[in-house]
């Protein structure tokens, strides 16, 4: 088992992918140092444009297990190891994090204080107090109207244009105010205000229905969305998603992304490689293209487990969001947020009951 010093993944996944640059004993030496470290997971088919250097002071601990791995996929062994940073990667057994021994508080409303900007990479430091809030996390998918109206999947994902008109004008006329997921994570860890009625509207998958039907709406009601995107289709440019022009676009307007890994892949008992491959391509690729490190994964389907939150930790992501029933979020729960999945049936009035409840 290894005791990873926070960073260690983007910096043995830099490393994997400029060893090509290399010659000589330096390409050999980075090429064992990979093998020796992190089992050499697959690299991906485009090297990100930009990366992000953290530091090796900070350290996560985490539990985690062997779990076996598909044979296309190394598994990681215990090794020790130094990084051209001088960061070690020791041969350390895991522990669980231990918690922070706080008293409990709750979120107020009031004014929300500005997110700071998306250029800072590392994860905040929490200032110990455990503290809840009951802050509605909206989960939509396609804003549209299915085009085949027998297809029982497409239709419960989907939501026609016209009902998510009518759900942001609610909002609006009702006194709900749309944060980002940073705030709620500053609300949580640091104690700052948020606006009363705060709601967080999140867009899983990246259709291109949301450059071409929710992004305007959004505009239109002066909301802000945060949209999860699998990377992968994005390179390929996949019809039926937002190519990453459109992504930059909504990015410039003031849209949020996030990662919803680099091929939307079920990420239960997976290898330590695999993991740090879809942490690390899905984190890379949004900040080649977008300038900043996303903050938060979206699981697939909502399936994870204790090695999943474990690597998308050390890769500094700040949260992680399921597909559970809920609203209320605690400090020690930021990796299972849970969320309002929004049906295209929901009439406004329906999804004002969803936003009252206590859940």
């Amino acid at each position: 088992m290894l005791g990873f010093p926070k960073g260690w993944l983007s910096n043995m996944h830099r490393a994997r992918c400029g060893l090509w640059r290399s010659s000589g004993s330096r390409r050999l030496a980075a090429i064992a140092l990979i093998f020796l470290a992190a089992g050499c997971a697959a690299p991906g088919s485009r090297t990100p444009a930009a990366y992000t250097a953290f530091p090796a002071t900070a350290h996560v601990t985490a539990q985690l297990s062997n779990t076996a791995a598909p044979t296309s996929t190394p598994t990681v062994g215990s090794v020790a190891a130094t990084t051209s940073q001088g960061a070690t990667v020791a041969k350390l057994s895991l522990s669980p994090e231990s918690p922070l021994p706080s008293p409990a508080a709750t979120v107020q409303p009031g004014p929300a204080s500005p997110t700071p900007t998306p250029s800072a990479t590392l994860v905040p430091t929490p200032d110990g107090v455990i503290r809840t809030a009951h802050v509605p996390i909206l989960m939509y998918h396609y804003i549209s109207v299915p085009p085949d109206p027998s297809d029982k999947i497409r239709v419960g994902l989907s939501v026609p244009p016209d009902v998510f008109e009518s759900h942001l004008k609610y909002m609006s006329e009702n006194g709900y105010h749309s944060i980002t997921l940073d705030d709620l994570y500053f609300a949580l860890t640091q104690g700052r205000p948020l606006p009363d009625k705060p709601v967080i509207l999140t867009f899983d998958d990246g259709y291109e229905d949301a450059y071409t039907n929710a992004y305007p709406l959004l505009k239109k009601y002066h909301m802000t969305g945060t949209f999860f995107i699998i990377t992968d289709f994005q390179d390929q440019a996949r019809p039926g998603y937002m190519t990453w022009p459109q992504v930059e676009e909504m990015a410039a307007g003031g849209e949020r992304f996030g990662s919803h890994t680099r091929n939307h892949a079920d990420l239960r008992g997976r290898s330590i490689a695999y993991l740090v491959w879809q942490a690390l391509g899905g984190k890379e690729e949004i900040q080649g293209h977008l300038g900043y490190h996303p903050r938060w994964i979206c699981y697939p389907s909502g399936d994870y487990d204790s090695e999943t939150i474990a690597v998308y930790k050390s890769a500094n992501y700040w949260g992680g969001l399921t597909t559970e029933q809920g609203a209320t979020h605690s400090t020690d729960g930021l990796f299972e947020l849970t969320r309002v999945r929004v049906d295209g049936t929901y009439s406004a009035q329906a999804l004002g009951w969803l936003l009252n409840a206590k859940w």
